[in-house]
């Protein structure tokens, strides 16, 4: 291996993603930078956790994915989580987590490799099922888990206690737990609050709550989420990791879900903030505020 290399990962059956990343690759392999490229994949069960048939070495300098937000979630769970920093890279609009436009990817690229993009790191959760006292899955996620029923019938109970106090039964949809980074997924269209993507604390927000007054949680990093179904529900309920990967929740089943020790790196775009993406992806008014002038 040369004393630079990239990993390339590019949106699955999506040919204007693999034609730039041929590109890409050949841009790469001019300036010396050892190149591996490949095509995001299915994830595959190993023992009770997930992982992508990805080849990327976990020791690459950086990894650049093309596609949108999915992708790189994908991405994150894979080799992100070794610390190596992303640059997300979407082919169509902005993307919260994909927040390069493709115009903008070789003059971020260059930016890249120079060492003049900052790298913001972003916390995951990991979330263990016991099943009479076994595991039998464990995962980590970057955006949010999800417990929620597999139809449109009866509403679903779920206890749930934080550090082993009991909080409340959720009578409801379902439930998401959310890092920071998910909060403008899932979470902000169940009503839940936008949280700051770099702060070290997450959110439970109920689906469709039956009881109105059941609102969402902000709890500590520290904290760790213990739920259980109330009772035993007639239909599937299901529990999804990054709305990618679902699994299938047993009555009896003991959820815990807690701060993982990895985390994710991310190049921050240049020339943009967090809150000028939240402009753009939600549409709010661009305003009058000039930094310049309140400061004379």
């Amino acid at each position: 291996m040369s004393s630079k290399s990239v990993g390339i990962i590019y949106k699955h059956h999506h040919e204007p993603a693999r034609k730039e990343a041929l590109k890409l690759n050949a841009w790469f392999g001019n300036r010396g930078i050892t190149v591996f490229c490949q095509e995001m994949t299915a994830e595959i069960a190993e023992g009770g956790v997930f992982r992508k048939n990805l080849a990327i070495p976990k020791d690459v300098d950086w990894v650049v994915v093309l596609g949108g937000d999915g992708t790189l979630l994908g991405a994150a769970r894979q080799v992100g989580r070794y610390g190596v920093p992303i640059l997300g890279v979407n082919l169509g609009g902005l993307g919260f987590l994909t927040c390069i436009p493709l115009e903008q990817l070789y003059s971020a690229v260059e930016t890249m490799v120079s060492g003049g993009l900052q790298v913001e790191s972003r916390m995951m959760l990991e979330t263990k099922v016991l099943r009479n006292e076994n595991e039998v899955i464990r995962f980590q996620v970057l955006n949010d888990v999800v417990i929620n029923k597999n139809t449109l019938a009866r509403i679903i109970d779920l206890d749930v206690a934080i550090d082993d106090v009991f909080v409340t039964t959720f009578r409801a949809d379902g439930l998401i737990i959310s890092t920071p980074t998910g909060s403008t997924a899932y979470n902000l269209s169940a009503g839940g609050p936008i949280l700051y993507p770099t702060v070290e604390t997450f959110v439970l927000t109920p689906i469709c709550p039956f009881t109105l007054t059941n609102r969402p949680i902000i709890v500590p990093d520290s904290a760790v989420i213990g739920i259980e179904m109330g009772r035993e529900s007639e239909e599937t309920v299901i529990l999804t990791f990054d709305g990618q990967v679902g699994f299938d929740l047993h009555h009896g089943d003991k959820v815990n879900i807690y701060k993982s020790k990895e985390k994710i790196n991310l190049f921050k775009p240049p020339g943009q903030d967090h809150f000028r993406i939240l402009r753009t992806k939600l549409m709010w008014g661009g305003g009058t505020y000039n930094k310049d002038a309140e400061a004379s």
